[in-house]
């Protein structure tokens, strides 16, 4: 999977968020907001192929974390934004 070039992250307000760039027909409606941990996912991940695993090594390697928990953690993440068609099979 990867993550949809258009979409980038800005920092408004002491909040990250996610924003479409490069297409006329954005909603505007809608703002993804991100925690520290989804954020350092998108920003790793960003321009390249990934699986779950490789998302979850990073989040195991850098919380100290389980895998099994890192791997769920990883699905909530990319599920929620594969349905917004930030993250692309």
């Amino acid at each position: 999977m990867k993550i949809n070039p258009n979409f980038r992250l800005r920092d408004i307000a002491g909040e990250t968020i996610i924003v479409n760039q490069g297409t006329s027909d954005v909603d505007m409606t809608r703002i993804i907001s991100l925690n520290a941990s989804a954020k350092l996912l998108f920003e790793a991940m960003a321009g390249k192929e990934f699986t779950i695993d490789d998302a979850a090594k990073l989040l195991v390697d850098t919380y100290e974390i389980e895998e099994s928990q890192a791997i769920s953690d990883v699905v909530v993440w990319a599920q929620a934004l594969k349905e917004q068609g930030i993250i692309e099979e």
